[in-house]
């Protein structure tokens, strides 16, 4: 069976009220499919309008919900008319083969069944009147239920990607002014080993900041970016492990030689292997990120996408960075505090579940590096829709 590109749109409302963790969670565990490209839009009105009409032309929806969706998409997926700012969406992509029908069973009917199976039954909402009208409705996301609407939704959103997403932060609920913060998060590469829901619980716990995600990747680290990204730390480790370096060698050459090194022969050991020990450190950290090792490669190769994925996400908010870090933890998730993402989820001081900017001019730094804004959605959509 050939693979399928399937997309989800997590609706402004559902965006807003931070269940966007629980969402992702669902998708990726329960369809088993990769989970390939995810990007922030803020539609204009010209979007909204257009994604509204496909939905009123498509003959495969209910005739009875088909005005009622499309109604819905030029009112909440457009700008509030009162003020004009944009409103967040956050689109995924995901790859496998009966993608688009493994996405289409987690999400479930318009009408829910209130069961909790589905991503619809959780967070969407479909209440009738006394008469049996609908009066309310919310279908929390939004997806391509077969291959043709699938197609001309993907080839849509993916023309508007650059104008209308990226980095959206002067969307209407995220703060302006001189107060605001961004911080970068990485969730790293531990948590995509094979499809779980461990992503989205990541991004929940992180949703009890109260800041607002303006970005969303999927990113293959190269070994390029990782040296860059990691380079402050490089210097760290080659400094501060000559002492225990001098340490152990001195020990182990007791325990193989019988000889007791003095005090004096220690220091010029330590000086001359604990730097190389600490690119060795260096070149691990690199490694965990990108699925390679670094060290002796050519720019070319280190030019290179990694074979290991992690997902990009930009938090904005008044303090967003301490904010982020105290729900974060400490690096050494023994010492992190029950509740935090690295006591939850890390395992040591590498593999330690995610990753937050620690200044606002290194939040900078970071998302320079990594292209947080950049556009890959419309390569995906253009590998299958030429």
């Amino acid at each position: 069976m050939a693979k399928e590109l399937a997309f989800v749109l997590i609706n402004p409302y559902t965006v807003a009220k931070s269940r966007t963790g629980g969402v992702i969670a669902r998708y990726i565990s329960r369809t088993g499919l990769d989970f390939v490209a995810a990007r922030m839009f803020a539609p204009d009105a010209e979007l909204a309008h257009a994604y509204a009409e496909l939905i009123r032309n498509d003959s495969d929806v209910d005739p009875v919900i088909r005005p009622l969706l499309a109604d819905y998409v030029e009112r909440e997926y457009g700008p509030d008319p009162a003020t004009g700012r944009r409103k967040r969406v956050m689109m995924l992509l995901f790859e496998g083969e009966n993608a688009i029908e493994a996405v289409k069973e987690v999400t479930g009917p318009i009408r829910p069944s209130n069961s909790g199976e589905t991503v619809r039954d959780t967070y969407g909402d479909y209440i009738l009147d006394p008469a049996g009208a609908i009066h309310y409705l919310e279908p929390a996301v939004f997806i391509g239920p077969n291959l043709n609407a699938a197609g001309e939704a993907l080839k849509l959103w993916a023309g508007y990607s650059d104008e209308c997403g990226g980095v959206v932060d002067a969307a209407g609920d995220v703060p302006q002014g001189g107060t605001l913060e961004e911080a970068l998060v990485i969730i790293k590469p531990d948590n995509f080993r094979f499809a779980s829901a461990r992503p989205g619980l990541i991004i929940d716990i992180f949703s009890r900041s109260g800041l607002r995600i303006v970005a969303a990747k999927i990113h293959r680290m190269t070994v390029a970016e990782a040296e860059e990204f990691y380079g402050p730390v490089r210097g760290v480790l080659r400094e501060k492990l000559k002492g225990m370096v001098a340490e152990r060698a001195s020990k182990a050459i007791a325990a193989e030689l019988g000889l007791t090194l003095p005090e004096e022969v220690k220091g010029p050991l330590g000086e001359l292997l604990g730097p190389r020990y600490g690119d060795n450190q260096f070149y691990q950290i690199v490694q965990f990120m990108t699925g390679r090792w670094g060290e002796g490669l050519v720019a070319e190769e280190k030019a290179r996408p990694g074979t290991t994925q992690c997902l990009l996400l930009v938090y904005a908010g008044v303090n967003a960075i301490s904010r982020i870090r105290h729900i974060l933890g400490p690096t050494d998730p023994s010492k992190a505090l029950p509740g935090s993402v690295r006591r939850e989820f890390g395992q040591d001081i590498m593999v330690n579940a995610a990753h937050a900017s620690d200044s606002v001019e290194n939040a900078r730094r970071e998302m320079k590096i990594t292209q947080v804004g950049a556009d890959t959605i419309r390569p995906w959509v253009q590998t299958y829709y030429p």
